[in-house]
């Protein structure tokens, strides 16, 4: 048996997972915005909220872990 044999479907597993997380990541990225009931771009960029950015990292880090663990 070669490697391929042995490990192609846990290659092919991991591929799939990845692009499901990706997409769900995506989704949720694109949905926050849109969930507050203020402008992020204008708060970060223009009035420099450094606490919202962090803010905002943790949230998508949150559930950067999440989808993560969910899919394995």
């Amino acid at each position: 048996m070669n490697w391929w044999q042995l490990h192609g479907n846990d290659v092919i597993s991991a591929i799939v997972f990845s692009l499901v997380g990706l997409v769900t990541f995506g989704l949720f990225f694109w949905m926050l915005p849109k969930l507050l009931p203020f402008s992020l771009k204008k708060e970060i960029l223009e009035d420099e909220n450094t606490a919202l950015g962090i803010v905002i990292g943790a949230i998508v880090l949150g559930m950067a872990f999440i989808i993560g663990h969910a899919i394995s």
